[in-house]
């Protein structure tokens, strides 16, 4: 019987003859195409698998990040959010102080609908074409249970459980302290006690988060999705609960992004009342801009991939795990976040502008 074949593509070799015929843009020429080292499409017809791995940058290590499974609407959109993804585990990692380089990963499709065991061990056969350029894990719609199935043919994935496990609770850690950094810096408190949080987005990170900041004395407002888990933080924590378009005309303190990126915008950037925007989604700005448009408006932007790298830290001790030792590691979030904001200051330039400079230095460094 023939071997079953995987097929691990280079996305421009596929797709270049349909580029041309529908006139889209040259892959090289795409915004968010920042010099990526590799960039790989993946299909398997008989599970229905198609991914796309994108490999940012090795220049700290193997490239580190996470696999997302979403519903998207194109494949170019789907490729737009993996260039994205994998430049900010990039930056992520470097920050973070971690020896890694920064990739992503995306599946494409309703995780309710095509999730199985066969597709996933045929994700992990297509990291295995990657030859350990790049370790995947869990992400939106995945589980450490779904990288557990791809981890009995690949040994690229991490975060796996006996290991460093579920990241969700260091993520929101990081968080946590991340938001505690940006008060100390805005509003020049110590305490969270009656700030009003706005927290979009209630998956297991965001549930952590409502946890830390419900126990630190903030009044929260949250809005999801999923009813069960609006009523489970309401009942638990006091949340008040709003529909997903009115958590932006909040008048709050803090906006806490953690559902999806890009809800930063030129619809929204207007609504939004908080002097602080600090939560754990990534790519909370839908373009670059956005950062200066926040500047401008007086509020204070936490860098995303910096805020919220508690969970890829706690990864990066997988081999060697220790919770008290990635806890500690997550901490230094707090004054790194400190760090971003008073050179942000003294050059009068975007929070995000500066955390890219200083990782891109960082890299350029070797990663001192």
């Amino acid at each position: 019987m023939p071997a079953k074949k995987y097929y691990n593509n280079s996305f421009i070799r596929n797709n270049r003859q349909a580029n041309t015929r529908r006139n889209k843009v040259a892959f090289f020429d795409l915004p968010d195409f920042d010099n990526h080292e590799q960039v790989v499409f993946c299909s398997d017809e008989e599970t229905g698998l198609k991914a796309i791995i994108a490999v940012h940058s090795t220049k700290l290590g193997a490239a580190v990040g996470g696999c997302r499974m979403w519903d998207y609407a194109s494949d170019e959109e789907a490729l737009v959010d993996v260039l994205r993804l994998s430049k900010g585990m990039t930056y992520k990692n470097a920050m973070a102080g971690l020896e890694m380089g920064g990739g992503k990963s995306v599946i494409i499709g309703n995780a309710k609908e095509i999730k199985s065991e066969a597709l996933f061990k045929a994700f992990g056969n297509a990291l295995n074409g990657l030859g350990g350029r790049y370790y995947s894990a869990e992400d939106v719609n995945i589980t450490t249970g779904d990288i557990a199935i791809a981890n009995t043919v690949t040994d690229y994935v991490t975060g796996t459980e006996g290991k460093s496990g579920n990241p969700a609770p260091f993520t929101a850690l990081g968080t946590f302290l991340g938001i505690k950094a940006s008060v100390k810096h805005k509003l020049g408190r110590d305490d969270l006690e009656g700030l009003k949080v706005s927290i979009q987005g209630l998956g297991s990170v965001g549930y952590y988060l409502c946890e830390h900041l419900h126990k630190a004395g903030a009044k929260l407002v949250v809005t999801d999705l999923n009813q069960e888990a609006l009523d489970k933080v309401a009942t638990e924590f006091g949340a008040e609960v709003v529909g997903l378009d009115e958590i932006y005309d909040q008048d709050v303190d803090i906006y806490a992004p953690c559902a999806l990126g890009a809800t930063i915008n030129d619809n929204t950037i207007d609504r939004i009342k908080a002097k602080i925007v600090a939560g754990c989604a990534n790519n909370q700005l839908a373009e670059e801009r956005h950062g200066q448009a926040l500047l401008d408006r007086g509020v204070l932007y936490a860098p995303d991939y910096v805020i919220n790298a508690g969970g890829i830290i706690n990864v990066s001790f997988e081999n060697d795990y220790c919770a008290d030792k990635a806890t500690k590691k997550v901490e230094e979030i707090y004054d790194t976040l400190l760090d971003v904001f008073a050179k942000a200051d003294a050059e009068n330039k975007p929070t995000g502008i500066v955390a890219d400079e200083m990782a891109r230095e960082i890299i350029a460094n070797g990663g001192k």
